[in-house]
């Protein structure tokens, strides 16, 4: 990330995004919570990536340097908040429910639809609403160990490849029990945890470009589209052919 921009205060308000379009490396000093009502966003922090789609949103808290970019035509919903109503210092991907969602769509509308008392009685519910939404873990963390970082890159490359990790291990030149102790403390997932992650992340991504679910399928690693499909309503609670439609 390079030219990183600065601002005073995190922005409210909706902003539309091409496929592919983006806003890039940044950082304010207040909070956000960030909500693609239509299509897919993810966020890219020197930790990681979060990928949100409808039912999830994104909280970047203050001073975090971090880039969104869309898959998919993309609804962007932004809000700025001075105060720190999660207590959590670091991103996370929030469940985003019915209630939830419309309270966003409506606090992040044209400027003139609502009052100033209304706005703050609906920020109210809003914030009370986002308290209570449970944190997902839907978060892809960065290595840092450069037997990791190689293992990791060789599957972002090729989700379906479908190597043991001792075959991947024999690769990066270390062994097979050191990477799945690197996969557990630095990433704070087993190897399996992680690779499932990935491939749901890139499925996420895939769909988003409106491939076909058995052609995600197989392009993520699953030996069949019912697999993948019950591996992702599992994770995200509803199927793949749902993912846009909410």
């Amino acid at each position: 990330m390079s030219e990183i921009r600065h601002l005073a205060e995190a922005p409210t308000g909706r902003r539309p995004l091409a496929p592919g379009g983006g806003i890039d490396a940044h950082r304010h000093d207040t909070h956000q919570i960030v909500y693609a009502c239509r299509g897919v966003l993810s966020v890219t922090t020197g930790a990681g990536v979060w990928v949100a789609p409808a039912n999830r949103a994104i909280w970047v808290p203050a001073g975090t340097v971090h880039e969104h970019r869309a898959h998919g035509d993309t609804d962007l919903r932004l809000i700025g908040l001075a105060g720190n109503p999660l207590a959590l210092d670091r991103p996370a991907v929030l469940a985003v429910d019915p209630l939830l969602r419309e309270l966003i769509v409506a606090y992040t509308g044209e400027p003139g639809d609502l009052g100033d008392g209304e706005r703050g009685r609906l920020l109210g519910v809003l914030l009370d609403r986002l308290r209570r939404a449970p944190e997902q873990a839907f978060h892809l963390p960065a290595p840092t160990d450069p037997r990791l970082a190689a293992v990791c890159a060789a599957l972002e490359r090729d989700p379906a490849d479908r190597r043991t990790l001792g075959e991947l291990a024999a690769g990066a030149g270390a062994s097979e029990r050191t990477l799945a102790r690197l996969f557990r403390n630095e990433l704070g997932m087993s190897f399996p945890q992680w690779r499932t992650q990935l491939r749901l992340h890139r499925a996420l991504l895939l769909l988003a470009d409106g491939l076909p679910v058995t052609a995600v399928a197989h392009r993520c690693g699953w030996a069949s589209a019912s697999a993948f499909i019950d591996v992702f309503r599992r994770a995200l609670g509803y199927t793949p052919g749902r993912a846009f439609t909410l």
